[in-house]
């Protein structure tokens, strides 16, 4: 009797029609029967957004032949959303995968990546989860190195599962380094130090545009920093649990004289 494949969902950030997604969705057909839940447009930066207050459209498309896909007109998260309750109808599929994304999401970044925010409410949603991320934000990016590992650690989550409330944050160096294996990794501490450049529409109505800059704090050689900039494969346990567990010992000690 033949062994039944995994039903897996495809979503991004960067849009339906990015290169990236269908790297992501070309990979895992080789392993499974893919469902495709992508935004109309590109939702980088999105983080965990959901669309309240107007309609969401979703609409099947044919953009590859022989894929069932979607575009949906909100964000990453809502896609994910639909996905579970419209396409699938509450039956779960065996694992979420997001990406490619055409720039890296480590470190901090992983708070404002809707790529990784989309994977999150996979994991919410209790189906194992993986965000995948590249450092190349060209529309032309290679993302031949990362075939093999993204197959070969989407068949280890199928096989082995993930622990409740955790997913994997995936993300592979530039096609430039020469690809080591794989790390697994923490978080790197960082911080994004904004600048708003400050202008003038032709109504003269003032306006800022953010620019800004990545600065790593931490220097430790068991981050997903370090690994990506020595040429491996950085993969980190997230968890969407953000209770500081270190803390309630001490806030616990503290007199709230009310």
């Amino acid at each position: 009797m033949a062994k039944r494949k995994p039903t897996i969902l495809v979503v991004n950030d960067d849009g339906i029609t990015a290169p990236g997604i269908k790297v992501l969705l070309e990979e895992m057909q080789k392993i499974g029967n893919v469902v495709v839940v992508a935004p109309d447009s590109p939702q980088s930066g999105m983080g965990h957004a959901i669309t309240i207050g107007k309609p969401l459209r979703l609409d099947k498309i044919d953009l590859y032949d022989g894929v069932e896909m979607y575009k949906c007109s909100g964000t990453p998260v809502d896609c994910v959303k639909l996905a579970v309750n419209k396409i699938f109808k509450g039956k779960k599929p065996d694992l979420c995968v997001s990406g490619i994304n055409h720039g890296l999401n480590y470190s901090i970044n992983v708070l404002y990546s809707g790529t990784m925010s989309a994977a999150v409410e996979g994991a919410i949603e209790d189906i194992p989860s993986i965000g995948f991320s590249l450092d190349d934000f060209s529309h032309h990016a290679d993302f031949s190195h990362c075939r093999p590992y993204i197959r070969a650690i989407a068949q280890q989550v199928l096989e082995n599962g993930l622990q409740k409330a955790t997913l994997l944050n995936v993300n592979f160096p530039h096609i430039s380094k020469e690809l080591k294996g794989i790390k697994i990794c923490r978080q790197a501490t960082a911080k994004w130090f904004e600048e708003f450049d400050e202008r003038l529409d032709p109504y003269d109505r003032q306006y800022f545009w953010m620019t800004g800059k990545f600065q790593l704090l931490d220097r430790g050689e068991d981050t997903d920093a370090y690994a990506l900039s020595n040429g491996y494969v950085s993969i980190v346990p997230t968890q969407f649990d953000m209770t500081a567990h270190h803390a309630i010992t001490e806030l616990n000690s503290w007199s709230f004289d009310v």
